[in-house]
Protein backbone atom coordinates (compact mmCIF):
# COMPACT_ATOMS: atom_id res chain seq x y z
CA UNK A 1 0.00 0.00 0.00
CA UNK A 2 2.60 2.40 0.49
CA UNK A 3 3.72 2.51 -3.04
CA UNK A 4 0.69 3.01 -4.14
CA UNK A 5 0.51 6.50 -1.84
CA UNK A 6 3.84 6.85 -2.96
CA UNK A 7 3.15 7.19 -6.68
CA UNK A 8 -0.24 9.28 -6.36
CA UNK A 9 -0.25 12.60 -7.19
CA UNK A 10 2.40 12.49 -9.94
CA UNK A 11 2.04 13.35 -13.21
CA UNK A 12 3.78 12.74 -16.32
CA UNK A 13 5.56 15.93 -18.06
CA UNK A 14 7.02 16.46 -21.63
CA UNK A 15 8.75 18.92 -23.23
CA UNK A 16 7.46 19.67 -26.52
CA UNK A 17 6.91 22.43 -29.60
CA UNK A 18 3.78 23.94 -30.51
CA UNK A 19 3.43 23.40 -34.11
CA UNK A 20 -0.45 24.45 -34.49
CA UNK A 21 -2.68 26.69 -32.72
CA UNK A 22 -5.51 27.02 -35.13
CA UNK A 23 -8.13 25.64 -32.57
CA UNK A 24 -9.41 27.40 -29.39
CA UNK A 25 -7.82 27.23 -26.38
CA UNK A 26 -5.95 24.18 -27.90
CA UNK A 27 -2.62 23.63 -29.67
CA UNK A 28 -0.91 20.94 -30.91
CA UNK A 29 2.59 19.58 -29.55
CA UNK A 30 5.30 17.48 -31.23
CA UNK A 31 7.53 15.47 -29.04
CA UNK A 32 10.87 14.69 -30.87
CA UNK A 33 12.89 11.86 -28.86
CA UNK A 34 15.45 9.68 -30.08
CA UNK A 35 14.89 5.77 -29.65
CA UNK A 36 17.43 2.91 -29.87
CA UNK A 37 16.29 -0.13 -32.21
CA UNK A 38 16.51 -3.44 -30.29
CA UNK A 39 18.06 -5.05 -33.11
CA UNK A 40 20.50 -2.93 -34.99
CA UNK A 41 21.38 -0.46 -31.90
CA UNK A 42 21.10 2.41 -34.38
CA UNK A 43 19.44 5.96 -33.27
CA UNK A 44 15.69 6.44 -34.85
CA UNK A 45 13.65 9.74 -34.58
CA UNK A 46 10.63 9.06 -33.23
CA UNK A 47 7.72 11.84 -33.01
CA UNK A 48 4.43 11.87 -31.25
CA UNK A 49 2.16 14.57 -31.22
CA UNK A 50 -0.54 15.27 -28.70
CA UNK A 51 -3.12 17.98 -28.21
CA UNK A 52 -3.08 20.31 -25.23
CA UNK A 53 -5.64 22.43 -22.97
CA UNK A 54 -4.16 26.45 -23.25
CA UNK A 55 -6.19 28.27 -21.32
CA UNK A 56 -5.74 31.26 -22.24
CA UNK A 57 -4.51 31.20 -25.62
CA UNK A 58 -0.91 32.39 -25.20
CA UNK A 59 0.90 30.06 -26.84
CA UNK A 60 2.37 30.37 -30.66
CA UNK A 61 3.87 28.67 -33.19
CA UNK A 62 7.35 27.18 -32.40
CA UNK A 63 6.89 28.07 -28.56
CA UNK A 64 8.61 25.19 -26.56
CA UNK A 65 6.34 24.40 -23.77
CA UNK A 66 6.01 22.09 -20.87
CA UNK A 67 3.03 20.21 -20.95
CA UNK A 68 1.52 17.66 -18.13
CA UNK A 69 -1.16 14.82 -18.10
CA UNK A 70 -4.82 15.21 -17.10
CA UNK A 71 -8.17 14.00 -16.74
CA UNK A 72 -9.67 13.58 -20.41
CA UNK A 73 -10.81 17.84 -21.29
CA UNK A 74 -12.59 16.23 -24.57
CA UNK A 75 -11.86 13.29 -27.08
CA UNK A 76 -8.02 13.49 -28.28
CA UNK A 77 -7.10 15.75 -25.27
CA UNK A 78 -5.68 14.69 -22.14
CA UNK A 79 -2.33 17.07 -21.56
CA UNK A 80 -2.28 20.37 -20.40
CA UNK A 81 0.14 23.69 -20.90
CA UNK A 82 1.91 23.69 -17.71
CA UNK A 83 4.15 26.34 -18.84
CA UNK A 84 5.93 27.70 -21.57
CA UNK A 85 9.67 27.55 -21.13
CA UNK A 86 11.15 29.50 -24.76
CA UNK A 87 9.19 31.83 -26.71
CA UNK A 88 9.35 31.09 -30.59
CA UNK A 89 11.65 34.10 -32.37
CA UNK A 90 9.24 36.45 -34.45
Amino acid sequence: MSTETETRGHRKTRVGVVVSNKMDKTVVVQIDTLVKHHAYHKYVRSRVTYKAHDERNECKVGDTVLIEECRPLSKEKRWRVKEITLRAAI
